[in-house]
């Protein structure tokens, strides 16, 4: 077995076996017991092992993982932590060989952070999904500290050749790097190697907001069509700017009719923070046209079972559909027709930000665009007074 110094140049292109051979092991120099397999295929990739000496005296080996998915600095940490381990098996306390086991990423993801999530994150099914679609199956049998950035930034740009979007790609990568930072914190790794790793570029804005002839037919829709519920929720989003699930978890505890408000739960918000939200004419009528009042208490049930509705956006197809508008509008635009009506009438985009319940201002600056007659009526005010000038003759 050559024992040779894993030089940069060498890591390149020495690590190659020669034709009059099967395989051959090249040995770290400084670092006995590990060693890389280079086998004479075309296929084969040079793999990382360490040798041990077990209970018997004879040796025993450990597959680290193949040179492309492993570096030689990772491979110097996973030799450290097995012989900690294979330390600890070689005594005799039975508790201390159950406990030496590799903390996989699949072990850590099962054990520790899902459980974590189910508690802080309402979207936990969500990391679920990413995880083990794709996650999983490329770099859950790696150890933590295996996990390597260039392998990882190779999966996020072949995401993108799959056909993902970019804010799919960067959905994985964010949970990855959201994984890892815990797995930091909780002192299972000494680094994270997705900080700061650099995310895909979005164009998140989308100007989908309705023309007043187009409000106007889907008004006349969501007064007609025989799902009443669907088509309340549907005003009453169209007349608050709120979201969704805001008020599909509605209830009327929460609505002062009298003092025309509209009270929404940490837990129903996106920002985990309570907010209250004035109800103009129209969302008073649409809530004084509700059988639900004093009979449920939510504003919305679902007629068939009482509770809130699953999901609406089967119905909203239809009476978009119906309605003859654009098969991209979401029901989530609807805020951004509020928003758009709002700078057309000339209220101010701190308004827009109060209504919208928005944080940061500069959520509520990408909703300026929509309203270029806004910004021209704002410039016409401040026109300077100017005495009529005579047509000049041809």
């Amino acid at each position: 077995m050559p024992v040779v110094q894993f030089t940069p140049a060498f890591m390149a292109s020495g690590m190659v076996c020669p034709s009059e051979k099967k395989k051959i092991e090249y040995s770290v120099s400084d670092e006995p017991g590990l060693f890389v397999e280079c086998r004479d295929s075309a296929t084969a990739i040079p793999t990382w092992y360490l040798r041990l000496k077990n209970t018997k005296g004879t040796n025993t080996y450990k597959k680290l993982g193949t040179v492309r998915d492993i570096s030689l600095a990772q491979a110097r940490k996973l030799v450290k932590q097995l012989r900690a381990e294979h330390t600890i098996v070689k005594q005799p306390n039975a508790l201390q060989v159950a406990v030496s086991q590799e903390l996989t990423l699949e072990r850590f993801f099962q054990e520790q952070y899902l459980p974590h999530a189910k508690v802080h994150k309402r979207s936990f099914a969500k990391d679920v999904t990413l995880y083990k679609l794709r996650i999983s199956p490329k770099f859950g049998h790696l150890p933590l500290s295996a996990i390597n950035r260039r392998e990882v930034q190779k999966f996020h740009n072949d995401l993108l050749t799959e056909g993902l979007s970019p804010a799919s790609c960067n959905h994985h990568v964010v949970l990855f790097r959201r994984m890892l930072n815990l797995a930091c914190s909780w002192e299972l790794l000494e680094k994270n190697v997705l900080r700061g790793i650099p995310l895909l570029p979005l164009d998140n804005f989308r100007e989908n907001f309705l023309s007043t002839e187009e409000t106007n037919r889907l008004v006349e829709v969501l007064t007609t069509d025989a799902n009443k519920t669907v088509c309340a929720i549907l005003l009453f989003l169209l007349n608050t700017g709120a979201r969704r699930m805001e008020a599909i978890q509605a209830k009327w505890v929460d609505v002062d009719l009298d003092n025309r408000l509209w009270k929404i739960p940490a837990a129903n918000n996106k920002s985990k923070r309570p907010k209250t939200l004035p109800l103009n004419d129209s969302a008073l009528q649409v809530l004084g046209g509700l059988e639900s009042n004093g009979k449920n208490p939510y504003l919305f049930p679902n007629p068939q079972t009482g509770l809130p509705y699953s999901g609406i956006m089967r119905v909203w197809y239809r009476l978009r559909k119906k309605a003859g508008i654009d098969p991209d509008m979401r029901v989530h635009d609807l805020r951004a027709c509020l928003a758009e009506r709002l700078l057309s009438a000339g209220q101010s985009l701190y308004l827009v930000q109060r209504l919208l319940g928005h944080q940061d201002s500069r959520t509520t600056l990408r909703y300026a665009r929509l309203s270029p007659q806004a910004f021209l009526d704002g410039a016409n005010v401040a026109s300077v007074p100017m005495p009529s000038i005579p047509m000049q003759a041809a």
